[in-house]
């Protein structure tokens, strides 16, 4: 006589037993994306404190030790950017940025190593190499209050930084003027610094043209998509 055995049970996950994995995955998704967050929080802390504020208080003891802006006449002075408002900057084949700098005694950023002080490497959100370039000149057309609700535009010394990612442009952005707007405050991006349009009733956010989905290549794993920014001196 044959004997019945009780038939095996089929393997596999309950729902339960799904849910509870479904539920691990997404919190550990959660916690990379949360610390991927804060460590680009962190770079942008860094880069705002260590590079670009550091640009901002050499230029300013320039100012005050020397009694005119970067590469004004000491003779004449005009209060723009090497007297004539050209760009001083450093570059393939002269340093004039930092030589001026070092001249009257200014010591300089750390920036990406000696000799390279106006430039700062970082790693955007593709974790593909990026570099800032720091730049001064004058602009003629900075966008101001005039009368009413209409802007004029006004020469005003600036800070180019060049290789901002979208992300570092709007971390950087609120840092500086706290708040995120491309068009008004003390930093703005290139496109956008003297629009001397009317503002609508209430006025309206500027966003930053690029984000960084934009990449170079247009492959979403590419490098991506740097801007350029302008941020108003003091003097």
């Amino acid at each position: 006589m044959a004997v019945l055995r009780p038939r095996r049970r089929q393997g596999g996950f309950t729902i339960l037993e799904m849910s509870v994995v479904l539920v691990v995955i997404a919190l550990i998704i959660g916690a990379v994306s949360i610390g991927r967050d804060v460590y680009r929080s962190a770079v942008a802390e860094r880069i705002s404190t260590e590079f670009v504020q550091a640009w901002i208080v050499a230029y300013d003891r320039y100012v005050a030790q020397v009694g005119t802006v970067p590469g004004d006449s000491l003779s004449n002075p005009t209060g723009r950017i090497k007297g004539t408002g050209n760009e001083l900057c450093d570059t393939t084949g002269a340093q004039e940025l930092r030589d001026e700098m070092l001249e009257h005694g200014i010591s300089l950023p750390s920036g990406r190593a000696e000799g390279m002080e106006s430039r700062y490497a970082y790693q955007d959100a593709n974790g593909l190499p990026q570099e800032i370039r720091v730049c001064f000149l004058t602009l003629v057309d900075w966008a101001e209050p005039a009368s009413g609700s209409s802007y004029t535009g006004r020469p005003r010394n600036v800070m180019r930084l060049e290789g901002l990612t979208p992300e570092l442009a709007r971390q950087l952005d609120n840092r500086i003027d706290g708040r995120v707007d491309a068009r008004f405050g003390r930093l703005r991006e290139d496109s956008q610094y003297d629009d001397t349009s009317s503002i609508g009733s209430p006025p309206s956010p500027n966003p930053w043209s690029k984000d960084d989905l934009d990449t170079r290549d247009g492959r979403p794993d590419g490098q991506v998509e740097t801007m350029t920014a302008y941020l108003k001196m003091n003097q």
